[in-house]
């Protein structure tokens, strides 16, 4: 499932389960069972954050939203983003995915 969450509750889970002290965009729990059960995993999305770096990188609201749902989602199917090759791996689908809802390149200039 999706959560939305508040900053402070983003800031707790993101330093509990990433030691990482801010609130961040999208957070991603993967179930126990894996690919095989019916839900893959849930997403926990921080409005305030989302909203904020959408203002910032001149993004429509919408069109970030749905990259953090396509990016969360991803990364539950074991998408990841730690080394270049995997980053250019998971940016491309990305692309592909956010192209077939009608979004622009969200890491175009």
């Amino acid at each position: 499932g999706i959560r939305v969450v508040g900053s402070k509750e983003s800031r707790t889970l993101n330093e509990r389960w990433r030691g990482r002290a801010k609130p961040t965009n999208v957070l991603s729990f993967p179930a126990a069972g894996g690919l095989r059960g019916r839900q893959i995993g849930d997403l926990v999305v921080c409005a305030p954050v989302v909203a904020r770096e959408a203002r910032e990188q001149g993004k429509a609201l919408r069109a970030h939203w749905a990259h953090m749902i396509v990016h969360g989602t991803l990364h539950l199917l074991g998408f990841d983003h730690e080394r270049a090759r995997d980053a250019k791996r998971m940016e491309s689908r990305e692309r592909t995915l956010l192209a077939r809802l009608g979004i622009a390149d969200p890491y175009g200039d």
